[in-house]
Order: C-alpha cells, then structure tokens, then sequence
C-alpha cells in the first residue's frame, strides 16, 4: 500500500505537526477558532502537516481546507486572512441545524443527514467537493482528515483529497463527494442526526481492500466520527512526532436520578460512552508526552488555567471561570455573538498557555518559530 493509505499508521513517526480538532458541535466548532488565532500568531498555523477533525471540529477544518489558499500567508508564516475563515464560521453559528433537520427528516422526504450536509453547503461550502480541498504534496499545505465512524465495519472511516475509506473496507482513491457531506457524516451525532449514508461510485484499490468484501463497496453508512475517537487523534498521533489537540468536548456530569425512559436513558448511555472514549484518547496522549515518545501540548474547553504553572499569565486568566462555557450544549444550535466571542476568547487563552507552557524553546527552534506573550484577547471584554 502506498502513503496515502493506512500503511504509514505502523511505521515510525516522522517529523512534523498534527493539529487535532475535537467534536462538541458549535460549542467546539467556535472553542476551535480561538485556538487557530493563537496558532497563527505563532508561525505555527504554516507548518502544520497534518489537520485532523472530528464532528464539530470538522466543520471549522472543513471550512479552514478550503479557504486554505486564500489566507494568504506572509513571509514569516502568518496568515493575514485568516478572519475569512473566522467570519464565515461565525456566521455558521448564528444558524440553527440540527432542530430543522430532524423536524424535516421526521416529516418530509429525505434524511436527517442529507438535510444537515445541505445546510452546510448552503452556509459554508457551496458545492465544493474533497477534491477542492488543497493538495498536501506541494508543501504548502497540510492533509486535510475527516473522520467519521463506519457503523457497517466499526472502523474509523476518512475522507480526504486523495482517498476516503477505512482498513477493513479499503480506499476509494481521488473521491467525486461533496465536502458538505463528510463533514455532515463526520458531526452525525447519534442518535438523532445519525447515521448519514454516503454513496459509493468510485471503484476500490484492490489493494488495500481488509476482511471485509464487495457488499462494503457500494455505500458507507456512517455515523459522527467522535463514536470512534473523539480528539481526532488516530489519523494523527500514528503518523507524526509533534501533536497538537484542541478539545472542544463535553465531560459528562453525574446525574443522581437519571432518566429511565429509553429515549433519555440511551442519550446518557451514549453520553458515557463518548467520555470513556474521550478519557482513553488524552490518557494516551498524555502517556506519550510524559514518556517523550511524542510532542506537543494538549489543551480543552474544561482545562483548569492553573494546571499549566505558565510562566505567566498576560490575559488575567487565573480569575476566570470557563466552565459555563464547557456546559454549552453540544447541539448545531445558534449561539449568541457573545457567546462566541467568548469561546473563542478561551480557546485563544488555554491554546496559548498550553503552547507557552509546553511548546518550548527545542521546539520552537525546530519549527522555527517564537512563542511570545500575547497582547489581549481577539475580543476585549475576555470570556
């Protein structure tokens, strides 16, 4: 099998940077902003290899892919468009989703799924297909993953420019599949918004094909890719030496009377599920940091400032409390501009004090970049 399959998830990491955007609808969809902001005035948004996205996550990768040539970064690396990314997610989340869609798939033809991936193509991509997504081999760009999860195999199912498909199935190369439609597979949250099934009218690499046969071949059926891996980490964490995680998640509460009634007892169920994913994700993640077996820096939406021991803290953040926002709920669900800019705010500030704190000076000098103390905030009044 060739780079572009699961090959490499075996071999020995290589050099470079992976960003992982985690799931959480629009709470971590506009969570990941902040910390993009924070990356480019870094120099680090430039030399990212890898960008791999799950869920909510995906929709602002999904956007950031094809804007990509159109941020126009100087010569130190620095993006100087990138609030065309910014505005247009901003704007996405001023849209209600996922209550219309249901509504719709309960009561009209079509799917659940076909009606989220139609809003976002309305909103955001605009008929765009994987394959306008910008092409890695030039340098000048990382790869663009779009995970979702193959209920058919259990199998983390990707899309991509070059390919899309999962180990077992096999891969599907140069895929014809509007950008709108894996991202709707990728944030198909279970149960209502999932599943989402995506045709299949490309021929397989026989080569690459798993255990599983020609009935897989035709369609996917697919449901959100955090059932599978929440933090985005698979398509990355095999493949590259330093890994950057931005997770926009939702830890789950304890609930002394949970409800029994199927609908909302499945809903907790699934909940549990998802944070036992999540909880196995980081602990890996943070295995590999402490053993150096990896590099990078983990950062989240429920991420106590103090945690990090910053050297400093420029933006005022040990008398903050982010915790309303972490208990955004994770719905497509229009959000206040306030809101907003206050999840963008903390994921700017948490972004920074992770990278300030653990992308040190070896680091930097191996990027090259230099980490210095923010201003302010992307919003003055903080979050």
């Amino acid at each position: 099998m060739t780079d572009n399959s699961f090959a490499d998830d075996d071999a020995k990491p290589e050099p470079g940077i992976a960003l992982c955007l985690s799931g959480g609808g629009y709470r971590a969809m506009v969570f990941h902003l902040g910390a993009l902001i924070r990356l480019n005035e870094a120099g680090l948004l430039s030399r990212l290899a890898r960008v791999s996205s799950v869920s909510g996550g995906s929709i602002t990768a999904g956007y950031l892919a094809l804007r990509w040539n159109d941020l126009a970064f100087d010569a130190s690396g620095r993006a100087t468009r990138l609030h065309l990314v910014v505005d247009k997610i901003r704007a996405m989340a001023r849209t209600d989703v996922d209550a219309g869609a249901i509504l719709g798939g309960l009561l009209l033809p079509g799917s659940i799924g076909d009606r989220v991936a139609r809003s976002y193509d309305d909103e955001l991509f605009e008929g765009a297909m994987l394959s306008d997504l910008p092409d890695d081999r030039s340098g000048k760009a990382p790869r663009f993953v779009i995970n979702a999860t193959n209920v058919q195999s259990g199998a983390l199912w990707r899309f991509s420019r070059p390919y899309m498909g999962d180990y077992r199935v096999g891969l599907f190369r140069n895929p014809t599949l509007k950008l709108s439609l894996a991202v709707a597979a990728s944030s198909a949250f279970p149960p209502v918004l999932s599943p989402v099934t995506v045709p299949i009218g490309d021929p397989v690499d026989p080569s690459t094909v798993g255990d599983l046969g020609p009935g897989f071949q035709t369609e996917a059926v697919l449901s959100d890719g955090g059932v599978y891996d929440n933090l985005g980490l698979e398509a990355a964490f095999k493949r590259y030496q330093t890994i950057l995680v931005s997770d926009g998640g939702q830890k789950i509460a304890a609930d002394e009377t949970p409800a029994h009634d199927w609908m909302r007892h499945s809903i907790r169920i699934l909940n549990i599920v998802d944070n036992q994913v999540r909880s196995l994700r980081k602990r890996q993640l943070i295995d590999a940091y402490e053993a150096n077996d990896r590099t990078g820096t983990y950062w989240g939406i429920r991420t106590a400032f103090s945690d990090y021991g910053a050297p400093s803290d420029p933006l005022g953040c040990t008398g903050r409390d982010p915790r309303p926002l972490a208990e955004t709920p994770t719905r497509l669900e229009a959000l206040s501009d306030v809101v907003q800019e206050k999840l963008i705010n903390w994921g700017y500030a948490i972004a920074d004090t992770a990278l300030r704190t653990h992308f040190g000076p070896a680091l930097q000098s191996r990027y090259s970049v230099s980490i210095t103390a923010p201003a302010g905030f992307p919003y003055g009044h903080g979050y």
